[in-house]
């Protein structure tokens, strides 16, 4: 399964693999339909600046190469901020009154937010396509432990596997985690659960 964006930027830039861009899509549309929502934009305008960049990006992500040193979602913030300039000048989107490009956050001012909110859609949409790497039992335990924050003792009766069996999946699935998904995190993707 290749979720990484570094992965998926290399499967992007051949031409007609529908499949890395539908991951892409929905990895990415609701970190950049939120930032467009905090631009001040109103949900129609906001879903038309997300249409925007991923037009840039089909344009662009051919010719990207991707730089360890950097954060791939500082790039995107940057197209990001650049169409809704863009679209301001244009059409005189509503935002906010004295709102102005230069005045907005640089990537990294409300990064907590936002990596709270991308975690949140990580572990909703983007792990659960991890289940099939797993015996159903071990990501059974991994996700009643620790997704669901129940007890390691009830989750191991509740599967009929010992406690060690239930740490163990937890530490496999966590694992497995933190190579699918480290480029996506800003901190250390052990703390993505």
């Amino acid at each position: 399964m290749h979720t990484t964006s570094v992965t998926l930027l290399a499967r992007l830039r051949q031409t007609g693999d529908g499949d890395a861009w539908a991951r892409f899509v929905r990895t990415y549309s609701p970190l950049l339909y939120g930032w467009a929502r905090r631009m001040a934009l109103a949900h129609d305008d906001a879903v038309d600046l997300v249409q925007d960049v991923f037009a840039v990006l089909v344009q662009q992500i051919p010719r990207f190469d991707y730089d360890g040193q950097q954060r791939f979602r500082g790039w995107l913030w940057t197209i990001t901020r650049r169409r809704w300039a863009d679209r301001k000048r244009k059409a005189s989107l509503p935002i906010d009154p004295g709102r102005d490009p230069s005045e907005l956050p640089a990537a990294s001012a409300d990064i907590g937010f936002e990596e709270a909110e991308f975690r949140a859609h990580l572990i909703r949409h983007v792990v659960p396509t991890l289940r099939g790497n797993f015996h159903e039992t071990t990501w059974r335990s991994f996700w009643k432990h620790v997704v669901d924050g129940r007890p390691v003792t009830e989750v191991a009766a509740e599967e009929g596997v010992t406690v060690a069996a239930v740490y163990k999946a937890k530490l496999r699935v966590t694992a497995h985690l933190q190579k699918e998904l480290a480029d996506l995190m800003t901190d250390s993707p052990g703390d993505l659960l």
